[in-house]
């Protein structure tokens, strides 16, 4: 049987990490089999990947080269964690995906749309998620979380931490926020988008919801 793959998208500072320990938690704490990735990261080179593409120290990274990193990352995550897990049967969350370079190395920095496409695609192998939830939020909103966060690793062990993608300016994650809801509306079968700014435990029941829903639907056929 076929597992279920998830994947968690959206702005520097909407929440959305949160959300992907408090997914994780709930569905283990139900019995579930869940494996969880994140871009980038997820494998022992993919963590040394983002500790390149994440760090202050690399501000200087030229826009193709950060797309090139992050698609050979994403190439190995799928190979040595997503697909043996969903071949497995179990459900696979990742914290972001292709679209999340789309979003961020497409419309954030300008990059070409269809050359990102044939990336992903390369770095996939055509692999798309089952759903993407989209954490929607206002990038001044957004600023004013990432201000105030304050880090703690859950269960599974990932820290959110602050990165030079959160101290881009404004108009940056304005971008980034446009393209992702773009993304959603091309694929609203794919995609379901969900506001961001309503408390934490609301945003989390509305995602448990959407995820044992796919989940029983797949696992029953």
């Amino acid at each position: 049987m076929r597992g279920v793959f998830i994947t968690l998208e959206g702005i520097d500072g909407c929440g959305k990490s949160t959300q992907f320990q408090m997914l994780a938690d709930a569905l283990s704490d139900r019995g579930r089999e869940v494996v969880v990735t994140r871009e980038p990261g997820g494998t022992a080179l993919g963590e040394r990947m983002r500790a390149v593409l994440l760090s202050n120290e690399s501000r200087s990274l030229a826009p193709a080269a950060e797309l090139f990193l992050m698609a050979a990352d994403r190439a190995q995550d799928v190979a040595e964690v997503i697909r043996p897990a969903l071949g497995a049967g179990r459900i696979v969350i990742s914290d972001r995906y292709a679209d999340s370079t789309v979003a961020f190395q497409g419309y954030g920095r300008g990059l070409d749309l269809d050359i990102i496409d044939n990336v992903n695609r390369l770095a996939t192998g055509g692999l798309a998620p089952d759903l993407t939830i989209l954490f929607d939020l206002d990038p001044r909103q957004a600023q004013a979380r990432l201000d105030a966060r304050v880090t703690g690793e859950g269960r599974f062990g990932f820290e959110p931490g602050m990165t030079r993608f959160d101290e881009e300016k404004l108009d940056f994650h304005v971008r980034v926020r446009d393209g992702y809801l773009k993304l959603a509306s091309t694929e609203p079968e794919r995609f379901r988008v969900l506001d961001a700014a309503q408390p934490i435990d609301g945003t989390h029941q509305q995602v448990l919801s959407l995820v044992l829903g796919l989940v029983e639907t797949k696992q029953t056929k």
